[in-house]
Order: C-alpha cells, then structure tokens, then sequence
C-alpha cells in the first residue's frame, strides 16, 4: 500500500533522526533554534489562547508527556500511582515502574500475561485525565483534528474516532505476533476474562492467553515495542485520516498546530513534521508545551511559541484566559 502524505513526513524525519541520534539521544536536537529569548509565560498562554480562538482549524499532537500530565507517569517511575496500580507486582518481582514489567524475564507465560493484562486494563478502563477534559473545553465549537502516539486509548475516549489517529497502536486491539494476517482483533472483553480469573494473584490461566485466531500463534497488544508491529489496514486507517485532515486544510488562513509532551524519543512522528508544516504554509502557527524542552527552530521564531512548563497547568491557565 502506498505511504499516505503525513507518514512520507514522518519517514522523512525519521530519517534525520537515525542521521543524528546522538544529538537527540542526549536530549538536544540539530535543527537550529532561535536566539531570540521566550516571552514570559504568562504573556506566551495569551498568544495561544487568541491563536486558539481565531483558527480556522487545530491539529492537536499529543505525545507521552500529555498522559503523564494527567497521571499517566507510572510508566518508568516507582511511584504512588505505580504502586497502586501495580502494587503486587511491584513487590513479587521488584519493577521500580510499570515498563519494567514488559521485558521482565517470567518463568511461564501465564506469569506475563498476569501482568500484560493487569497493564492493560489499567489503560483500558481509565478514566478521561484532566488534561484531555481541559482539551474537549478548549476544543469546543473547533474544527480541530487529534493525533497522538499515545497507545492508551485516552485520545480516543475524550474525542470522536473520526477525529483521532492513534499512529503507535491501540491498547484496544490485540495482533497476531507472527503477522500472519492484516487483522486485529478486540482486546478489552479478553483483559477482562483475564483479570476476573487472575484475582489476587499473579498469572491467569493457560487457557486464557490470546492467540491468533486464523494460524494459533500467541498474540500481543497492537502497540509499537511488543513485537513484530503490525502495520496493515488499521495502521494505514489512522494515516490516512490525520493525511486527509491536514491536507484539507493546507490553505487554511488560520492553522493551528499544538504540541503536547514530546520528547527526544520520538520527534519524528508530530514535532518535526509539524514543524516542517509550519515553515511551508503561509497561515500555520505551532505552539509547543513541554515540561522540560524549550526547542523553537529559528524559522519559526515569527510563527510559534515553546512553552516550557508543566502541560496540565499550561491548559487550565489557557482555559481560564480563554474566558476572560
């Protein structure tokens, strides 16, 4: 199938990434930021507000920071959160955070699945975070379009499908771990069966642990990093949707993208290629919200705003100056 137009941007940026990974790997980027000092805070929340109130159209990009700012942050870190969700685990096997558990080296996998699906459905049935009920206010009355690499499926509660891509998978959805077919398949009732027959311990039973449906072989979570990541019909679904969104609306007057949490780990797949956008349309505007980069490429020095500051605060502050 051929590439859609936002994945040809993001393999072209992906190919800057694997050029210059030790820039990114150490936490930097090569593309030439300004010089020009960031306005205040305060004065930068009231440039995204008005820029927010008079787009024609808002392509938010959520990354990893925007869930961990809603207390999605038990992923590397032990923590009360992790503690909670993951509490028997944490003390049978000693993780120091949920991502510990996926590598860990189980005796059986009854024991992995034990914990795959206490993980599982702890994103499944998660409530909507903050930050994502504060996007639905800020979002109101839009026309806007919501990309994400988030797996966790919290883009998906808070806003229609059709106005989502989950490019990175969907914690929803199971695979075949030999990619025998192109199909994926409901996660969530089997989680669920999982966890009622695992009660208080630790490893479910074998005959629970999901397989493929079409040639037996164990499944795993339609996510990049558990495996052989399926990129078939839904992966090009979600492409297309963002693609055809975004070229719907290149010449728009007024287009809005917003950064949410992305870090150094994958900017290739929203950062760059919104910032590339930016540069190339005349109405585009970017404003990026990090908690610990500041990055703003010195070609959008006139056409965007990098606001380092926690993204839960950030929002709530622009919610209120969109009231005023």
């Amino acid at each position: 199938m051929n590439s859609t137009f936002y994945e040809q941007l993001v393999m072209r940026t992906q190919e800057n990434f694997s050029r210059y990974y030790s820039i990114y790997a150490s936490g930097r980027t090569p593309i030439k930021l300004t010089e020009k000092p960031a306005l205040p805070y305060k004065e930068q929340i009231k440039i995204m507000a008005e820029k927010i109130k008079e787009a024609d159209h808002i392509v938010i990009g959520g990354a990893s920071g925007l869930s961990a700012a809603g207390g999605g942050d038990f992923y590397y870190k032990d923590n009360e959160s992790f503690r909670k969700l993951f509490g028997k685990f944490a003390k049978k096997y000693g993780f120091d955070g949920a991502a510990a558990g996926w590598s860990y080296p189980y005796k059986t996998r009854e024991e992995y699945w034990g914990y795959l699906a206490t993980f599982l459905y702890t994103t499944q049935h998660a409530d909507i975070q903050k930050p994502y009920l504060d996007l639905q206010k800020i979002l109101k009355g839009k026309d806007y379009y919501v990309l994400t690499t988030n797996q966790d499926t919290q883009a998906a509660k808070a806003f229609p499908e059709d106005r989502v891509s989950q490019i990175q998978g969907d914690h929803r959805f199971f695979q075949c771990s030999n990619l025998c077919n192109d199909e994926v398949w409901d996660a969530v009732k089997p989680v669920e069966k999982m966890i009622e027959a695992m009660g208080d311990g630790t490893e479910i039973p074998t005959e629970l642990i999901p397989r493929c449906p079409n040639c037996g072989a164990e499944a795993f979570p339609w996510t990049r990093g558990f495996g052989n990541f399926l990129e078939g019909k839904r992966y090009q679904q979600e492409y297309k949707k963002v693609s055809d969104d975004i070229l719907s609306h290149l010449h728009d007057d007024k287009l809005l993208f917003i950064e949410l949490g992305v870090g150094r780990v994958s900017p290739m797949f929203i950062q760059e290629p919104f910032w590339a956008l930016t540069a190339s349309l005349d109405g585009a505007y970017d404003v990026m919200i990090n908690r610990d980069f500041q990055f703003l490429p010195e070609e959008l020095e006139n056409k965007g705003q990098a606001i380092k500051g926690d993204i839960a605060q950030a929002l709530d502050d622009v919610l209120v100056e969109m009231n005023k």
